[in-house]
């Protein structure tokens, strides 16, 4: 009985020791983001220091502030991350905060819509190899980077959006 023990206890240890999450590496927690749009930048901040950097896509207008929906902007200004969704046509997403009570204000003084769900999300294959802006005001990265994104931002997360 005591050796039966002991070869289920090593079986135990030996698959969770093979499970991803004990060899995933401890990342940082993400204190801010910063996207630089003319750059296509854009980098993740503990405190003051960048952890990581990665290339995007942007709004097929990719120049000037977001104003209203379907103009194909990236807003630009401060937002914070106010979602998560994991089942997101686009692999994976973190929304933000936009349009804030400024956005609104400045759309309806032109007659608009601001629009809303702005992501940085992840790349369907169809645009995976385009060298070309092709959202609609979002924020592309790679599924790959997605999925260290998704895992290194929290709710409540600071991003700032620069020209």
């Amino acid at each position: 009985m005591r050796l039966k023990n002991v070869l289920v206890m090593i079986s135990l240890l030996l698959t969770l020791s093979s499970c991803s999450f004990f060899n995933r590496k401890l990342l940082p927690e993400v204190t801010q983001i910063q996207v630089y749009k003319a750059d296509r930048k854009l980098l993740l901040l503990h405190q003051n220091k960048v952890i990581k950097k990665y290339d995007f896509k942007l709004g097929f207008a990719p120049v000037g502030h977001k104003e209203f929906q379907g103009d194909g902007k990236t807003p630009e200004g401060q937002y914070y991350i106010d979602r998560k969704n994991p089942k997101s046509q686009f692999y994976l997403s973190i929304g933000m905060s936009y349009p804030n009570a400024q956005d609104r204000v400045k759309a309806l003084a032109l007659g608009k819509d601001p629009g809303g769900d702005i992501f940085i999300h992840g790349t369907p294959k169809e645009y995976a190899r385009s060298d070309k802006d092709w959202t609609w005001g979002c924020i592309a990265v790679t599924n790959r980077e997605m999925d260290e994104i998704y895992e290194m931002v929290s709710i409540g997360t600071t991003i700032w959006i620069f020209p």
